[in-house]
């Protein structure tokens, strides 16, 4: 007889997937920032979703899975437009506008975009002391972004709350349909229902000559096209589904500060004290919003 996972079980699992799927997602912004410095965003947009929709394709054909069902039709569409062409594009836009630092202030506001989603589509219905946790990490990485004397541009800020906005309603969606058919076969489906608009928008939008693309730029569409657009959100959908869409989306609080380390790491910036002392206050609202969740 088989044995069922306990709900403990199955939410400390999804916690991991998602704070894996973070990690990769911390990249993203940072190396889109790179990209669109030489490539046009429709661009990068189309071709990040033909290039892992290739790869999802592969995937679903290797693995023999089965075609969604009809009713799934829709849902997995909403999918398609929030996370593999809305979010993708409007931050490519945005980041034309302003740096990846100043768009650590919309990052922060995804958790409580895809909490409400959650709620709206997922079925979820969050404790109130989570909704106090969660607005008060969202403040600290709002306030931590501002404390750094950005600018700002009316343009670029509207494109980044349009992202949060379709972002948070792509997660929900993507991890309420993860539950009945599994994580990485809906970022595969959606992917793969977009190659018959993204191949052709790729190549018409291809750059005229490819001389004077550097290597960091290509490293950028790579990691943008593999990582962000298909083996994070393998993890991530899994975490969603797994442990609760409004309590693992609180994960993403710690994405600004995993790109901040990454940073670090790679390219030697310095890490201040502020940071650590921010980073671990929005731990401790990640945990709080967790413990309140259900």
């Amino acid at each position: 007889m088989t044995t069922l996972p306990s709900p403990v079980a199955s939410a400390t699992t999804g916690w991991l997937n998602g704070l894996v799927g973070v990690v990769i997602f911390s990249g993203s912004l940072p190396a889109t920032r790179v990209a669109v410095q030489q490539l046009d965003p429709v661009f990068l947009t189309v071709a990040r979703a033909a290039v892992a929709g290739i790869l999802g394709l592969v995937l679903l054909l290797v693995f023999q899975q089965k075609r969604p069902e009809r009713g799934d039709a829709v849902s997995l569409i909403v999918v398609a437009l929030g996370v593999v062409v809305g979010f993708p594009l409007l931050t490519a836009l945005a980041l034309q506008q302003v740096t990846s630092a100043h768009s650590v202030v919309f990052i922060g506001l995804l958790p409580l975009s895809t909490a409400i989603f959650g709620v709206l589509r997922g079925g979820e219905r969050p404790r109130p002391a989570f909704w106090g946790f969660s607005a008060l990490g969202s403040a600290l990485v709002v306030g931590f972004a501002l404390a750094q004397g950005l600018t700002t541009s009316p343009i670029g800020d509207l494109l980044m709350l349009a992202a949060i906005v379709v972002c948070g309603l792509g997660y929900a969606e993507g991890a309420r349909l993860s539950r009945t058919l599994g994580g990485w076969q809906v970022i595969s489906w959606a992917l793969v229902i977009s190659l018959p608009l993204m191949v052709p928008l790729s190549l018409l939008t291809l750059p005229p000559s490819f001389a004077a693309i550097t290597v960091p730029t290509w490293i950028s569409l790579g990691y943008v096209s593999l990582f962000s657009m298909l083996i994070g959100f393998v993890f991530w959908y899994r975490g969603l589904a797994q442990g609760g869409i409004a309590a693992v989306g609180q994960l993403q609080l710690l994405q600004p500060f995993l790109g901040l380390a990454i940073a670090g790491i790679l390219l030697r910036e310095p890490v201040t004290s502020a940071m650590l002392i921010t980073s671990a206050a929005v731990i401790l609202c990640v945990f709080g919003a967790k413990r309140f969740a259900r």
